[in-house]
């Protein structure tokens, strides 16, 4: 008998064992009984665990959430920046979210002395950016944050006729607290973020002029708010 013939042999008389092994099981069927000690079970077993473990353990009441930036609200002021954020959020555990966002505005100046330029572009310059992050809560409402986004930049004269485009790759490192109202179904995020752009391209020449030596960071505040569903 050759080796195949051999292990196929095994290999049947192993699955003919185990048929038989559970077929002779006896499987207690499923009584309120049955279910008052597993319930009671599960309850030993929470309090057993560490503190720690527990609320790691604990169920998210609301994963989802939806939330903007209150500086919006600047839009309905005289030369506004047209600044909108919105964002998606899912909360994977009690301390874990991760998001998506949107993120567009307009800017007459370098970032990096944004508000407090010697001189401003010939023109503006528009962006767009669709971004993704991730939030870590450390200790209660504390949190950090980090997130990339990626911006195409419509580049303006001083006659609103597009000259070109570029790319920005836009990243945010973050810390802050998050306030919870209403049986922490709305939430307020005040924080500070250094916001740092390795990635600008495609200036045009004038505009690259009044870039030359521009940081590219910058210390901002934030202030979001959003509602968990």
């Amino acid at each position: 008998m050759n080796s195949r013939v051999q292990l196929g042999l095994i290999i049947l008389g192993l699955i003919c064992l185990n048929a038989n092994v559970f077929a002779q099981m006896k499987v207690q069927p499923y009584t309120p009984e049955v279910y008052a000690y597993a319930v009671a079970a599960s309850e030993t077993d929470t309090e057993t665990m560490p503190t720690s473990v527990q609320s790691e353990k604990q169920i998210v009441q609301y994963r989802h959430s939806v939330g903007a930036s209150v500086f919006m609200v600047f839009n309905f002021f005289p030369d506004p920046a047209d600044y909108y954020l919105l964002n998606y959020g899912y909360r994977l555990t009690q301390k874990d979210r991760i998001f998506i966002e949107f993120n567009t505005w307009k800017y007459a100046e370098p970032l990096g002395t944004y508000g407090n330029s010697d001189e401003p572009y010939p023109g503006f310059i528009r962006a767009f950016g669709i971004g993704a992050g991730y939030q870590r809560f450390h200790w209660k409402g504390m949190f950090t944050t980090i997130e990339a986004t990626a911006f195409t930049k419509h580049y303006f004269d001083k006659d609103d006729d597009i000259i070109q485009k570029g790319l920005q790759i836009y990243m945010q490192f973050a810390a802050g607290y998050r306030f919870e109202f209403f049986e922490k179904r709305y939430f307020v995020e005040p924080a500070l973020a250094l916001k740092y752009w390795p990635v600008d391209t495609n200036f045009p020449a004038d505009f690259a002029e009044i870039e030359k030596g521009a940081p590219i960071h910058i210390f901002e505040p934030s202030l979001n708010c959003g509602f968990r569903f």
